[in-house]
């Protein structure tokens, strides 16, 4: 096998762990958005369970205008973050495509390394079969013969 192979071999290898790690910040950023988006969500609705039992028992129009704009930026932040989740989402299929192309690319390698390998082997095989087949001809002959290799 020719150290070309085995350049090539940690070349994609050294491609497809850069790819596994671009694939793992992608999928943490992924489960950071999640996990903001659940806060977000569980905080509006503790939120609004919390002052719609204030508002029963009566409440100043100021408060209530207060209540609504900031329920209103809290959904536009829900939106938001659903929004960055989308991406997120979307960041980490092309990053799990590209961690599939390397991880292809490194079994491609390793196939032709192998595949290198069992030719190599079988000329081997080969030559020494040759050898051995001259031999046992050289001894048949020899056998038939006696005196095929002396000098008169």
């Amino acid at each position: 096998m020719t150290d070309t192979l085995v350049t090539l071999l940690e070349q994609a290898e050294q491609q497809r762990n850069i790819a596994l790690a671009a694939f793992n910040r992608s999928r943490a950023r992924r489960d950071e958005a999640r996990t903001q988006a659940q806060d977000l969500q569980t905080y509006r609705d503790d939120y609004s369970a919390r002052w719609n039992g204030r508002f029963q028992r009566g409440a100043a129009l100021e408060v209530l205008r207060s209540y609504h704009q900031f329920a209103a930026r809290l959904e536009l932040a829900i939106t938001q973050q659903a929004h960055a989740c989308e991406v997120c989402e979307q960041a980490l299929a092309r990053a799990n495509d590209a961690l599939a192309a390397h991880e292809l690319r490194v079994a491609s390698v390793r196939k032709l390394i192998e595949r290198r390998r069992h030719e190599q082997r079988q000329g081997i095989e080969q030559r020494e079969q040759r050898a051995t087949d001259e031999q046992a001809q050289r001894m048949s002959k020899s056998a038939r013969n006696p005196f095929a290799g002396t000098q008169l």
